[in-house]
């Protein structure tokens, strides 16, 4: 009878480790009408890749990923010239596993607003992001410092300021 509980115990703890592992590799998706999507590695691939280079804390890197406005796609997000009017309120805060936040407007990471891209990347000079990084981190072209280049983000979502 011990062994048994003993083996459910195991298996209880060891499916909350691997859902919290699986949690740890995706991005929670919230749009502004409340929709909701899981950014896994493999759909964060199935889009169009860039590079950019960015310095952080002193020494130059290339990070690879997402632009994020396809990222927003996911949930709806305006994009281009639907970005206008009230979407010009629109903003974006990213969040990561650490508590950590930042709030960009939805216009400023958008391809066709600005030249300088931002990214969703999962990876820093050719190799998947570490574990004090990632596996996902936002990176902003262009940035002076990397104060909004979010390490470890879990979830992202769109809001509207009225």
């Amino acid at each position: 009878m011990r062994l048994c509980f003993a083996l459910i115990a195991f298996v209880w703890v060891a499916s909350g480790v691997a859902a919290a592992e699986d949690a740890s590799l995706s991005v929670a998706l919230v749009g502004l009408d409340g929709q909701q999507f899981t950014l896994t590695m493999p759909e964060l691939d199935a889009l169009p890749r860039v590079k950019i280079s960015a310095n952080e804390h002193g020494a130059p890197h290339v990070f690879e990923g997402a632009l994020l406005g396809d990222v927003l796609a996911k949930v709806g997000a305006p994009a281009g010239k639907a970005i206008r009017g009230v979407e010009l309120a629109d903003v974006v805060i990213v969040e990561a596993r650490d508590g950590y936040k930042v709030a960009l407007d939805l216009a400023g990471t958008d391809a066709a607003m600005r030249t300088d891209r931002v990214i969703l990347a999962d990876r820093m000079d050719g190799s998947s992001l570490d574990a004090d990084k990632g596996p996902f981190q936002l990176v902003v072209e262009g940035d002076l410092r990397p104060a909004r280049a979010v390490r470890m983000v879990s979830a992202i979502r769109l809001e509207r300021v009225r």
